[in-house]
């Protein structure tokens, strides 16, 4: 994976306040640390920023020139997201030097296709790898070309580029492969998928009308009377 280069600038407000006017002014707020350094407090520009991990995934290398004459190399470790906004928050970059080996995770992509009528369970998206640092691959790959039904494709089987070294478990399962369900199994299983419905919207039901009439009367007006019987 190459570097990508970008700019940073030193930052002095900290705190959610100070976050909050980094975002404002179009920045990604970041730290740096590693080595046994001081923590550096940077904002990075959040457009080239998010164009870059788009295109080179979380574990991109950045080649970071502040604007006090810092020149970095540093790898995401930690990414926040606004999940409504789909912004970036705040990174955590660690410091890296060209020829240092790192362990990150890196995503699996599934390639090939199964038997007929199977069906894939993604069992783990990523793995944890060794690899130099500036060598970081964007993703790996595991073939599960014509998988049969019971197959299992493991750690072992994925295909490593070299001087990339397997981090997890080769035991470690990655994806499964199994029977599709028939039709008629489908439509076995339909009246239980229906009468579980039915039950849940019951309770529910049942839960509503017993908080309506356990439900204290609205201010300003009165509670319903009780009802009295004659002997």
């Amino acid at each position: 994976m190459s570097e990508v280069k970008i700019s940073a600038e030193p930052r002095t407000e900290f705190g959610k306040g100070g976050a909050r006017r980094t975002r404002r002014a179009g920045k990604v707020p970041a730290v740096l640390y590693g080595h046994g350094e001081k923590p550096k407090h940077i904002a990075l520009p959040a457009r080239e920023f998010a164009a870059a991990i788009r295109k080179g995934g979380a574990n991109q290398l950045f080649a970071i020139e502040v604007s006090d004459g810092t020149q970095v190399l540093a790898l995401p470790k930690a990414i926040q997201r606004d999940p409504i906004k789909d912004t970036f928050e705040h990174v955590d970059l660690l410091l890296v030097r060209r020829g240092e080996k790192v362990t990150v995770e890196v995503p699996v992509q599934l390639t090939g296709e199964a038997a007929k009528d199977t069906l894939i369970v993604h069992d783990h998206d990523t793995l944890s790898v060794t690899a130099d640092a500036t060598k970081v691959p964007d993703h790996l790959e595991a073939s599960i070309e014509g998988a049969e039904p019971g197959t299992t494709i493991t750690a072992a089987d994925v295909e490593l580029p070299a001087g990339v070294e397997l981090a997890t478990d080769e035991e470690t399962a990655v994806a499964s492969v199994t029977a599709a369900p028939t039709a008629e199994q489908l439509e076995a299983t339909l009246p239980e998928v229906e009468e579980a419905t039915e039950e849940a919207e019951a309770e529910v039901g049942e839960e509503t009308a017993e908080g309506a009439e356990g439900a204290p009367a609205a201010e300003g007006e009165e509670a319903p009377a009780e009802a009295k019987t004659e002997a």
